[in-house]
């Protein structure tokens, strides 16, 4: 069996070494091309060199194909698996430190509020590009499997304008699972679920044990777990008030709801600091500067660790290469994917892209129809879904009014900010991330000249928000190598939030 696999935006280590992993476990799939792309030659090195001595150590006769011509890794690709970072690090920090000064704070940033709004400009403007290449290059029937935030932005503009069929993919569903599981004191797979809303909103609507439902006595479980009592308060109180449990972590959901981050007094109340992912002003932030600074500080002493052992009991919880095995050899695998809505959850918007249960053959992906959300639920996911709807115009169309629009519908900014407040932080946000947004050449001109008039809104400069750690050192992070290294190899940067918090 052999197929070519193209990996867009290679150079991230967290993801493409452990997705390449996933793949080469599956015995089918040991003839298989791969290809790496990335903009950044050295991570692409670095990434390629760790890879390639995996695949020579578990006997494989795989030479990856890296590139940092796109097109040329795409060529004749069957699957590409995207994990692009559109501005890297660089732009991050201005989707966290210019909302921060009109009181906007943030725990992630990269997938609803004013960070995750400004990543999808970002984002869909590359993505766009990427579909061009893929419709030109890769094989015709080619599928794209998108791992890059916003993930519901990103596959919305693919699916729509870009003419590639594309399916996001999140690792949500599954750490919420766990945590329901360990709340009744069961193993996960002894606990069927029923997941359905939008990516990082997708809600718990049927949870069972044995043919028992037990949906209506999570709260109570939460309420007297040791740990997720006083690390996911502002999930459970969801949970409390609207009768379900969301997928998303504490620290992503507060961002996404008006309710828990819109007074810097009041944030602490919710948040928990012995991970990062339960709420910590900039954290996702935090985390990346440091995997970054440790994999390229450290890369020399990863050569020399153990590689990574290509076995079926090493294969991580992301649903991408079984979803390729599921296409390819026909074994069935059941996952959670972000599809273009078309009627499977029917009290939510067609054209938006859900999050849903999902079964993958030789036939293909399959979506079986959930029905209507619960009302709570889908209320909360409209509101979102407004948001991405006028984002991803904004973006397709370079329309810094719908930008602005955006912002004005996005329940924790426009709980914060007034519409003056909004409109100046938009421009600010333009012009900083001027290199990255060709789209809004015209608009970001007339913000500069804006903000370059004076007359400005006072802001709090400087301001570093309710709950904010520093970046540590490569000297600090070298006093416990292994958690450095894991958290710089890790996709899921919040997976081991247990144990941190203890």
């Amino acid at each position: 069996m052999s197929f070519k696999i193209s990996f867009i935006g290679a150079g991230s280590i967290g993801f493409t070494r452990g997705l390449l992993r996933d793949l080469l476990s599956v015995p089918e799939f040991h003839n298989v091309e791969v290809a790496f792309t990335d903009i950044n030659p050295h991570n692409l090195q670095m990434v390629t060199e760790l890879c390639q001595r995996d695949i020579r150590e578990n006997g494989l006769n795989i030479s990856i194909q890296a590139t940092t011509d796109r097109r040329e890794a795409l060529k004749d690709a069957k699957y590409v698996i995207c994990t692009i970072r559109v501005g890297g690090l660089e732009a991050f920090a201005t989707d966290v430190d210019i909302p921060l000064k009109y009181g906007v704070d943030q725990c992630v940033g990269d997938t609803l509020c004013a960070g995750g709004i400004m990543y999808g400009q970002r984002g869909i403007a590359e993505m766009l590009n990427i579909c061009r290449d893929i419709r030109e290059t890769a094989s015709p029937d080619v599928l794209l499997l998108n791992y890059a935030n916003p993930m519901a932005m990103l596959t919305w503009a693919c699916n729509k304008y870009g003419g590639v069929r594309t399916v996001g993919l999140c690792h949500g569903v599954q750490g919420g699972h766990w945590q329901i599981a360990e709340a009744f004191g069961l193993k996960q797979e002894e606990v069927d679920i029923i997941c359905a809303g939008i990516n990082h909103q997708t809600w718990y609507i049927r949870i069972r044990h044995n043919g028992e439902d037990l949906t209506g006595k999570l709260l109570e479980a939460f309420e007297k777990h040791p740990e997720f009592s006083r690390t996911e308060k502002v999930r459970i109180d969801m949970l409390r008030r609207f009768g379900y449990y969301s997928t998303e972590s504490n620290g992503h959901l507060s961002e996404y709801v008006p309710w828990y981050r819109k007074r810097a007094d009041e944030i602490g109340d919710w948040i928990d600091l012995g991970s990062w992912i339960n709420g910590e002003t900039g954290g996702y932030l935090r985390v990346c500067t440091e995997g970054r600074r440790w994999f390229e500080t450290d890369f020399p002493n990863w050569m020399k660790d153990k590689p990574l052992a290509y076995r079926q009991e090493e294969r991580s919880h992301e649903h991408g290469s079984y979803i390729i095995e599921g296409l390819e050899t026909g074994r069935v695998y059941r996952g959670h994917f972000n599809m273009v809505n078309s009627g499977i959850i029917t009290n939510l918007p067609d054209d938006a892209v859900i999050e849903a249960p999902g079964y993958v053959d030789r036939n293909g992906i399959s979506m079986p129809v959930v029905g209507e959300l619960p009302l709570g639920p889908a209320a909360v996911c409209s509101a979102s879904i407004s948001v991405q709807r006028l984002a991803v115009e904004a973006a397709v169309q370079g329309n810094d009014q719908l930008l602005r629009q955006a912002f004005m519908m996005d329940p924790l900014v426009g709980a914060v900010c007034n519409p003056q407040e909004i409109w100046q932080m938009v421009d600010e946000m333009l012009v900083a991330q001027e290199r990255w947004l060709p789209q809004f050449g015209e608009a970001i001109a007339e913000a500069s000249v804006r903000l370059a008039a004076g007359h400005l809104i006072p802001t709090r400069e400087g301001y570093p928000g309710a709950a904010r750690l520093k970046a540590k050192t490569v000297e600090e992070m070298q006093l416990d190598r292994d958690a450095a290294t894991q958290n710089a190899g890790e996709s899921d940067k919040g997976k081991d939030r247990a144990k941190a918090a203890n």
